[in-house]
């Protein structure tokens, strides 16, 4: 592979570094980062992890935040920094573009190119590359396996096919829905075969090579000790791998309806084609769905292909196509979940550029199909700086969903400044009541104070010194005169918080605070 190939794809991790790096605190916790963050501090603190088949997904993402912030701890430590933690996801969804390198001589140099530099300014992947979640590190390790799977396929030697299978271990202990995927392959080597031998019979027409089996074999065995590995937390938790198995017994029932995540089959095209709601800008990422489609005809048709091979195009074609009709069919949807189709959309656009560069006959032409694609480029770039930052918490940004308001930050902070004002510090009392159990991230954001109760409706005794409480509680727990409910606070759309505080400390925390004067 070509040096200057290599440097490209660094320059590209440059541009995608810039867009994913800055402010990466500035955004509050969604519910599921502080779950992840709260169990990546467990095993921080303790060195004790154990994969729960019930919920919170696979065990990579604790352990390589683990190793990761030893060398990143952040300016609030490896356990405490938002920023660390998000840092983990930054790093893989710079790999991401790196992997693309992988299929250089599948998908020809130039798509390569395009294909890693549209990753590097997609809306979608730079706001979840920020996001602390597993799907990154899915995605990543999805894109490595069919990477390494292609140069084992090219070259025949056991040491791709072994990294293939490392991959492959490590996308099984990320995230369950891995099935789908192999599903997705499966369907996809199997068509792409058919489509060979029955349809495209006109050379050069790619047949299936011999297997060696002994290579398949390690890289099975490799496969399987990665994930052994990662679920019984290095043979720490012997009920971890079987965990792993029991484990969709769970997740079918939610895929099939029974969670408050049913969303329309068009919920992922939506936000990824075009998306506005009333007084908020407008979204698209339908560029790359275009270039896409063109890279899709052309192989298919084996025209303008140029370094690209038809077969692999073919692949990617019907993979992302089965994988995103899978996602489309299940009524169970995060916006998250879209990025493992939306990556083989995004390879298969830069082989769409490719196509649309070898059709273009003049220079002028094709500095004309380069500065388009350059444009379409820049504006998802700033796009993706209006979602992972100036809209970054904001209801009217795709990619938001059942997302924390920054008004919980006032909260925590109106708390810890009440913390400092009582006599007992951190040992104060605090007493939080949420509907139902709805008070997540709070558990990240108090994690600090050393008396903190948890409740899901309101206790016989709801009384403490400092007490945040659900409103649809009706509570009003100021009327017994002995404390004042002092603000109003939006946990995320639709669901609030109320902060009661107890006279005395109300009055000790007004000496350390007095109100400014009026001006005239």
């Amino acid at each position: 592979m070509s040096r200057w190939l290599w440097l490209w794809l660094l320059l590209l991790v440059g541009v995608g570094l810039g867009l994913r790096w800055p402010n990466l605190a500035q955004r509050p916790m969604h519910n599921d980062e502080a779950v992840n963050a709260i169990k990546f501090g467990t095993l921080a603190e303790t060195g004790t992890y154990r994969y729960d088949p019930h919920e919170y997904h696979g065990p990579t993402l604790p352990y390589f935040t683990l190793a990761w912030t030893r060398l990143y701890p952040g300016p609030g430590g490896a356990v405490s920094g938002e920023a660390a933690l998000r840092s983990t996801t930054v790093l893989f969804g710079l790999i991401l573009i790196l992997a693309t390198a992988l299929l250089w001589d599948g998908l020809g140099r130039t798509a390569c190119l395009w294909g890693g530099l549209f990753l590097a300014v997609s809306p979608a992947f730079v706001y979840y590359s920020r996001y602390y979640v597993h799907e990154i590190l899915f995605v990543t390790f999805a894109g490595l396996a069919l990477g390494t799977g292609w140069r084992y396929w090219q070259t025949r030697r056991i040491g791709w096919a072994l990294l293939c299978g490392a991959s492959l271990g490590l996308f099984h202990a990320s995230k369950e829905t891995f099935v789908f995927n192999l599903f997705a392959v499966a369907f996809a080597l199997v068509a792409n075969c058919a489509w060979n031998r029955w349809i495209d019979a006109t050379p050069p027409v790619t047949r299936l090579p011999r297997v060696n089996l002994k290579h398949l074999s390690l890289a099975a065995v490799v496969w399987g000790l990665v994930a052994l590995a990662f679920f019984s937390s290095f043979f720490h938790n012997s009920q971890g791998p079987l965990d792993s198995l029991r484990t969709y017994l769970p997740w079918l029932n939610r895929a099939g309806g029974a969670s408050p995540h049913i969303q329309p089959w068009y919920f992922y095209f939506q936000r990824l084609l075009f998306y506005q709601v009333a007084n908020g800008p407008a979204w698209s990422e339908a560029a790359i769905a275009v270039m896409a489609l063109v890279g899709i005809a052309a192989g298919f048709r084996r025209q303008g292909l140029s370094e690209a091979r038809a077969c692999l195009v073919r692949f990617l074609a019907i993979y992302a196509a089965v994988l995103s009709a899978v996602y489309t069919v299940i009524p169970y949807k995060t916006p998250w979940c879209m990025l493992g189709f939306w990556h083989g959309a995004i390879l298969l656009a830069g082989v769409g550029m490719e196509v649309l560069l070898k059709t273009a006959r003049t220079r002028f032409a094709k500095s004309a199909v380069v500065l388009i694609g350059l444009g379409l480029a820049g504006h998802l770039a700033w796009q993706a700086v209006q979602a992972s930052q100036t809209y970054a918490a904001d209801r009217r940004n795709p990619f938001v969903y059942a997302h924390t308001s920054p008004d919980l930050l006032r909260l925590t902070a109106q708390v810890q400044s009440l913390i400092q004002a009582s006599p007992e510090g951190t040992n104060t009392l605090v007493k939080v009541i949420g509907w139902e159990g709805d008070y997540w991230p709070l558990p990240y954001y108090l994690r600090s104070l050393r008396r903190v109760g948890w409740w899901d409706a309101l206790p016989t005794d709801p009384y403490a010194p400092i007490m945040v409480v659900g409103a649809k509680f009706a509570a009003h727990l100021d009327e017994a005169k002995t404390h004042l409910m002092t603000g109003y606070y939006e946990l995320r759309p639709g669901v609030f918080l109320e902060l009661y505080v107890e006279l005395g400390l109300w009055k000790a925390w007004l000496a350390q605070h007095p109100p400014k004067p009026e001006t005239e």
